[in-house]
Order: C-alpha cells, then sequence, then structure tokens
C-alpha cells in the first residue's frame, strides 16, 4: 500500500497549499476564463497592492498587535502627493516618494507609540486613527478625486514582457514592487537579530523585555513598517487607476486581514511567514475572482470571505490552546 503520508500537510502553509489547489482546479473547471493566462496575470496585479499592505500588516501581527488604519494611511498619503502637484507643481519622482514614505511611517510610529506608551488596546487606537484620518480627508476634500498626475506616476511601465504562442503579455511595475516588498521582509524576519526580536515579542512580550528586548522600539519598527508599505501601497494603487479617489481604499480592510490570517499568523503573536501570506492573498484573489466569473453575487463573496476568516481564526486559536494546555484532565 503506498505511503500516503508525504500528502499530509504538516503546517498551516501545507493545507493552505492544499486549499489553493482545490479552488484552483475547481474554477478552472467551472470557468473556461479562469485559467487562461491573461486572467491570471490581472488577477496577480489586481491584488499586488493588497499583497503590499498584507506583508506590511503582517509584520504588525507578528508583535501581537494589529492596524486597520493602513488603508487611511494611504489614501491621506495618495492624495497629499497629487495635491502637491495639482497646487504647487511639485514633480519630482524621488522626493515626491520619499516623502510619501516618510509620511506614512510618521503614522505607524504615532501609532505605535500610543498604543505601546499609553498602554491602550491597538484596534481601539487604530480604529480612532482610521476614523480620524479618513474623516478628514473626505472633510477637507469634499470626496473629489484628483485626475491631472504627474507623467512618472501614472505611465505604465513593461517590466518583463514575454510572448506565449504569438502573444505578448508582461509582468507589471505593482507585481514586480510587491515581490521585492516580499522578498525584504522575509530577510528582516528571518535572516536578522530584528527579526528575532519582533517574533519573541509577540510570542511573549513581557519574558522579550526581561531578555533586554527593547519592546517600545520594536512596536515602533513594525507599526512604521506597516506605515511605510502603506504609502507604498497608495503609490501603487495610483499607478493602476491613473486617478486618486479619496475613498477608494477605504473599506478594503477585511480582505487584507483574512489574507494574513489566512497566511498562518496569529492575532496572539508570535507566528506566521511571509510565504503564507502571500498565499493567503491569492487564496482571496483567486475565491473572488473565480466567484465573480461563474457569475456569483459580490454581497456573497463578503459571507465567504467572513466566513473564512471565522474558520481561520478558530483554528489558529484551537491549535494555540492545544498548544498551551497542561491540564491533567
Amino acid at each position: 500500500m503506498p505511503d500516503l503520508s508525504f500528502f499530509k500537510p504538516q503546517s498551516s502553509q501545507g493545507w493552505l497549499a492544499w486549499v489553493l489547489v482545490f479552488f484552483f482546479v475547481a474554477f478552472s473547471f467551472t470557468s473556461d476564463q479562469f485559467l487562461t493566462l491573461q486572467n491570471l496575470l490581472d488577477l496577480t496585479e489586481t491584488y499586488a497592492v493588497t499583497g503590499i499592505f498584507a506583508l506590511g500588516l503582517f509584520v504588525v501581527l507578528v508583535t501581537g498587535g494589529i492596524d486597520i488604519s493602513f488603508a487611511a494611511v494611504a489614501s491621506v498619503v495618495q492624495y497629499a502627493i497629487a495635491s502637491l502637484f495639482v497646487h504647487f507643481g511639485f514633480d519630482n519622482a524621488p522626493l515626491s516618494i520619499l516623502l510619501a514614505i516618510a509620511c506614512g511611517t510618521l503614522f505607524g510610529v504615532i501609532n505605535a507609540v500610543l498604543i505601546y506608551w499609553l498602554r491602550i488596546v491597538s484596534i481601539i487606537i487604530t480604529i480612532s486613527m482610521q476614523a480620524l484620518l479618513f474623516g478628514m480627508l473626505m472633510w477637507i476634500t469634499e470626496g473629489r478625486s484628483l485626475y491631472n498626475l504627474p507623467e512618472w506616476w501614472v505611465t505604465l511601465h513593461n517590466i518583463l514582457p514575454f510572448n506565449v504562442h504569438g502573444q505578448t503579455y508582461q509582468i507589471g511595475l505593482p507585481l514586480t514592487i510587491m515581490l521585492v516588498i516580499a522578498a525584504i521582509t522575509w530577510l528582516l524576519l528571518n535572516k536578522t537579530h530584528l527579526g528575532r526580536q519582533l517574533y519573541a515579542t509577540g510570542g511573549d512580550q513581557e519574558s522579550a523585555r526581561r531578555i533586554g528586548i527593547r519592546v517600545g522600539l520594536i512596536h515602533i519598527l513594525a507599526y512604521g513598517w506597516l506605515g511605510a508599505l502603506a504609502a507604498v501601497g497608495g503609490l501603487v494603487q495610483v499607478y493602476r487607476v491613473g486617478e486618486v479617489v479619496p475613498n477608494a481604499l477605504v473599506g478594503g480592510e477585511l480582505d487584507v486581514l483574512a489574507a494574513t490570517v489566512l497566511g498562518g499568523a496569529s492575532l496572539m503573536g508570535g507566528k506566521g511567514t511571509v510565504t503564507g501570506t502571500l498565499m493567503g492573498v491569492f487564496l482571496i484573489a483567486i475565491l473572488k475572482n473565480g466567484l465573480n466569473l461563474v457569475g456569483v453575487s459580490s454581497y456573497f463573496m463578503n459571507i465567504v470571505i467572513g466566513v473564512v476568516i471565522m474558520v481561520a481564526i478558530t483554528v489558529t486559536h484551537y491549535k494555540k490552546r492545544r498548544e498551551t494546555d497542561v491540564s491533567f484532565v
């Protein structure tokens, strides 16, 4: 009898891989438009911004925190950079990008300071920050979109064009940026002393403090990293659509949270991988794209995403309890 233990997943990423394969095959049979190279490339480009946000949120989750203000931060940053061009003619690409990242990082640091030094629960602070930033943005701008943007921001670039059966395809800039950020995040978490400190802080904050880890600075690093990636994601989103819409990003936080949790990140901190996070992003992408192609209502998609998050959190919490259960009963 053949040994089937090879096919049994040994980790949450293993289970997620099987789920990805299942839905990939299922949608390939239910829609003849799903398994096409153009659809798959469009899928990765469309969810590149979600991936960028998820990689930032993942680092925060590793430390045991949570931040849902990233979409509002991205919206504020992209509108501020566009306004500099529209009202003052500021058209310097490198300085604009650096300014955007600096602003995003600043918002992240503010969150970290309020959470750590004031001892306030992270979700309360970040909900408040999200409401404050988005409310101020909509009030000041009156919801007006900006269309007159600098050429460096909206000119499409061919990063890796290639031909298949005489048809030209390309790997776009959004996917390239997401993969570069994923590589940097992986190196930070797996090959640096700071990465080990991030995991240690999420595993047990008090123990981390006792062994000399400066927990406050670790929080600043994590939330600042998310703020920086929120800014990058905001810039990439404008590059894709060619306009700045104040409320375009707010409301998509659920997909990002779902992706990180599905990827194995624990809401209690100390767990998860970059690879798992990317797999979670593309599971959400495949689900939404596949359901859309087979004609499922967009409202039902939200139900599916909600159920997926609930199942993932339940499984994670159950595994955590099994690992920490030392009772003799």
